[in-house]
Order: structure tokens, then sequence, then C-alpha cells
């Protein structure tokens, strides 16, 4: 007697993102678990054929770009399989799914990986000023004179400070653990016990901002946290700290941040601005003391393999009848945590 597998159908939004997710051994894990065809990806739900399909589909195999999937169209989902921060994104009425008692579960935990790998290099290289560095030897075409050099270059006992505690905050904080740098983190459900737990003290935003040779901002958007490093809070920084914005560009008052930067007294590394990409002719482009990145921390090119594997790891507790190892409540509405996708592309899950 065989066991039939559960149907399942795949949604993005170009289809060729499921080509670069899925690697040919989760593509192997994915066709053994289910009964799916890996190469008809729904980019629609308008016309008949997609209807059909999701009509019989009893697992959705989504990613960033998938359109809304209404909880009429699909009668027989059990199950969504997010390659991404957040499954509540494909989903027309996340709420209406979960009450028909749809799972889900999503990647974010594997998407925080390379922001935190990324957040990592880029906190070392700040504090070794090495863009600077890089700036002076062009210019002058030879070694600088080390006796002149600033104390307080390097990552010896440098602080760092970390505000939110999300996903990618954690992963951050667990990174620096090896290196001689006192961490310190805000983050509102932080206890100082708790935060001792993760390998760091915490304080105020205040308090963080007052000490970090590095902010890096974790945060997720929010309704009290749009504008939240404003310019007090930056004027608490100290002279020749970095900014670092891995977050959501939005999280940062960006005319109080220019206000600063132009000063030259601190610097920035951006890979989320608000717009994204900042309007063309902000100063952004153009300060020397401001290295933009084009989101870029999360994954990319082979990093996207470590997507396709988390969810061929789902699928294979779902048809194991497990619970999910990384389940998203669908019945709750709360907004994306930060290290969610900032747009429907390769951002941070």
């Amino acid at each position: 007697m065989t066991t039939q597998h559960p149907r399942a159908v795949l949604a993005f939004g170009p289809p060729s993102l499921a080509g670069r997710i899925f690697g040919p051994e989760a593509a192997g894990r994915l066709t053994a678990a289910l009964d799916v065809d890996l190469d008809q990806v729904l980019t629609e739900v308008a016309s008949g054929p997609a209807r059909r399909l999701l009509a019989s589909a009893e697992v959705l195999i989504a990613g960033w770009g998938a359109p809304e999937i209404p909880v009429e169209l699909a009668p027989r989902l059990r199950a969504v399989l997010y390659a991404g921060g957040v499954a509540r994104t494909c989903l027309a009425d996340a709420g209406a799914h979960a009450a028909r008692g749809v799972v889900a579960s999503n990647a974010r935990t594997a998407n925080a990986v390379p922001v935190a790998e990324y957040t990592l290099a880029t906190i070392l290289l700040a504090n070794k000023r090495a863009r600077a560095a890089e700036r002076e030897l062009r210019a002058h075409r030879r070694l600088p004179e080390r006796e002149h050099e600033p104390a307080d270059l390097g990552n010896y006992r440098r602080t760092v400070g970390i505000v939110g505690a999300s996903q990618v905050g954690r992963r951050v904080i667990e990174l620096l653990r090896p290196f001689d740098l006192d961490v310190v983190v805000h983050s509102p459900e932080l206890t100082p016990r708790s935060a001792a737990a993760l390998g760091a003290r915490c304080g105020t935003l205040e308090d963080v901002a007052a000490q970090s040779d590095v902010l890096s901002l974790h945060q997720p958007l929010l309704p009290e946290t749009v504008g939240q490093i404003d310019a007090r809070i930056l004027a608490l920084l100290p002279d020749g700290a970095t900014l670092i914005n891995t977050a959501r560009g939005a999280v940062v008052d960006e005319p109080a941040l220019l206000a600063e930067l132009r000063t030259g007294r601190i610097d920035a590394v951006l890979d989320v601005t608000a717009p994204e990409p900042p309007a063309l002719d902000s100063d952004l482009w153009d300060l020397p003391n401001v290295v933009l990145t084009p989101h870029i921390a999360g994954s990319m090119g082979g990093e996207l393999r470590r997507l396709g594997d988390h969810v061929a790891a789902e699928a294979e507790r779902f048809v194991g009848g497990l619970p999910f190892a990384h389940p998203e409540d669908l019945a709750d509405g709360a907004a994306p945590a930060a290290d969610a996708p900032a747009t429907e592309g390769h951002g941070h899950a």
C-alpha cells in the first residue's frame, strides 16, 4: 500500500527565484515528501489554470513576490512553507486561513544568518576605520605614520551597541562572542538577566547610544520605532562612532542623520534607506563618511540555497506529522520584525 503525498504548489514573484532557492538536494527532498511540480510556479491567481492548481493544493510553497492567496481559492490548503520572513504576506486573509486550521512556517531564522554575518564584518571593519584608511591610501599613495594613529582604533575592548533583540540582533550578539568587545543591547523585552544570557549588557536606548563605538540597528518597523534613531539619539553617539542599519530605513530620522553626517563627526553604513534607494539628490550618495550598499545583507546568490534547505526540512516535518521547527502564527496580525524583507526582493528575512 502506497502513501499519497500531499499536493503542493509553488508561488513566487519571478518564477526563476524558485530555481535559485531550491538546489538539486532541496528539490529532491521536496519531491520525495510532496506531490509537487517544481517547474510550475504561480505568479498570479486570476487565471483558470492557477485557480485549478490552488483548488487541489494542500501545501503552498511560497516566497518573495508571491501573489496573495484568498482563502476561497485554496479550500484544501493545510500548510504554508514560506521561503522568506513572513508567511502572512502571501495570504490575502491570514486570519481566515488560520481559522480553517492552516499552519505556516517561515525562513526568517535562515535568512538572519547572512544579515548577521554582514553586520559582523561591518562592525569589525568600522572599528578599524577601514574605509577611511582606504580613502587616505588612495589619496596620498603612501603608508600612514603609525605613531599618529588614534589610540581608539581597532576592535580591542571597544563597545558595540545593538538596538533590537530580533533574530538578527541575537545572532549578531552570538557572532560577537569570540571577540574582545563589550556588547550592550537595547530591546524592550530584555531584562539584565536575559541580556546576560545572550552575552550582553542591557540598557536604555540613550545609554546604549552614548556608549557605542558602533551602533547596529535590528529593531522591527513599528509605529513606535519609525524615526526612533532621531537627532537626540544621534547626538549621544561618541565622536567617531559608526551607525549601521540593516533593519529598516524608516527607523532612522534621515534629515537628522544627514545633519549629523555633514559635520563629519560620525560615520554610517546603510544597507537600507527610506526611500530605497535614496533620492537621486540625497547627500547620502556623496558624503565620504557614508557607505551605501543596495540591500545586500540578506540572502543572495548561493545563500538562497539555505532557504531552500530550510523549506525542505520543514516539508519533511509536516509530512512526518511533526510540528514545524520554525512556525508562524497566522492569526497574529503583528507587524513583521526587522529581519523580514523590507521589500519583496532579496531582503532580510
